[in-house]
């Protein structure tokens, strides 16, 4: 997978190729509609996970497997704040949260998940196999191991172990934003020397070449949360919702005001009014403000969505969040319009 400056640096290449126009993808009117397929997933990490989701759109596939197979490059990589490579509980251990949905309100997922490299997948395998919607912990893992998926070492990776080992030193938990993530604020998005924010999370949804919509989500948490915390990203209407009908959105920061709000449902429901995708966005941003108050100053939640004409938007509490787009005029990362300047 790319570091982070060399993701930047092609993002700069495709923004100069003008392969996609930001104004295209998020300011042009309702009635226009893009040509699909279309795919947009949270941070810089969604170069790379948007190239696989692409590989699956562009020969006509379904968007659900553009979502899964989209989000699993970044489970894959150990230099990324995803996956098994991500930061641990107090406890030093590594859990996986993960949520999947397709055009059909069929959506399944999986919480507390652990030594399982690709929770997406065994997120879809509850949505298409079993009864219900959410496994977790041991018995999430139970039926990972039961349909074949392996079960991984469980040690922390080199950048997750120093990490934690630093975060030891005070084992301070509280939300910090906008500094390096030397082991500080676990809540928040951290920022790195480059300016970009470290996360924890990736979020994707997809239109097919069909018209059909699909999302993913999927994260290791905030770093040295307490042992058995759980956020937005596997509750569908929270971190995930698709409605075929109106649009999908996919949400990433601080899980517990993204669940206050249902947020990437209530996204839809504004999409369902009228708004357009940013707009929508915006909408319920701006009701996690009046909810928070002076405290949404110190946290960070973004979302993205898409609507049934094609049409992409985002927004964010701050500045520091990005995402990327990928459509049949090529691929680049957008930094939305945020709340606080």
């Amino acid at each position: 997978m790319l570091n982070r400056r060399k993701f930047i640096k092609a993002s700069a290449f495709t923004s100069v190729a003008g392969l996609v126009s930001q104004q295209l993808l998020t300011n042009e009117p309702e009635e226009a509609v893009l040509n699909n397929p279309v795919v947009i997933s949270t941070w810089d990490a969604g170069l790379e996970a948007n190239k696989a989701a692409w590989e699956v759109l562009s020969t006509g596939g379904r968007a659900l497997d553009a979502v899964e197979k989209g989000v699993m490059v970044t489970e894959a990589s150990i230099n990324c704040c995803v996956g098994l490579g991500g930061n641990p509980d107090r406890e030093g251990r590594v859990t996986l949260d993960a949520s999947i949905m397709d055009e059909n309100y069929n959506c399944g997922s999986v919480a507390f998940l652990e030594r399982i490299k690709h929770p997406i997948s065994v997120a879809r395998r509850v949505m298409e196999k079993t009864p219900h919607v959410m496994l977790v912990g041991d018995g999430a893992q139970q039926f990972a191991v039961a349909e074949g998926f392996p079960l991984e070492s469980g040690e922390l990776s080199p950048d997750a172990k120093k990490a934690y080992e630093n975060w030891l030193k005070k084992s301070e938990y509280k939300p910090v934003i906008n500094i390096e993530n030397k082991g500080h604020g676990p809540f928040a998005p951290q920022q790195l020397e480059n300016g970009d924010w470290n996360h924890d999370t990736i979020g994707m949804v997809a239109m097919d070449a069909k018209g059909n919509l699909s999302g993913s989500c999927t994260t290791s948490g905030m770093g040295f949360k307490m042992r058995g915390r759980l956020g937005d990203s596997p509750i569908i209407g929270a971190g995930l919702f698709v409605d075929n009908e109106v649009g999908a959105c996919t949400a990433t920061g601080q899980g517990e005001d993204v669940i206050r709000v249902a947020g990437s449902h209530s996204v839809v429901e504004a999409m369902r009014s009228g708004l357009s995708p940013e707009a929508a966005c915006k909408k319920i941003i701006e009701r996690i403000v009046r909810i928070k108050k002076e405290q949404a100053k110190d946290i960070q939640v973004a979302f993205i969505a898409i609507n049934k004409k094609g049409v992409v938007g985002a927004y964010a509490l701050h500045k520091g969040f990005s995402y990327a787009v990928r459509t049949t005029k090529g691929e680049q990362l957008i930094k939305p319009k945020h709340y606080f300047k």
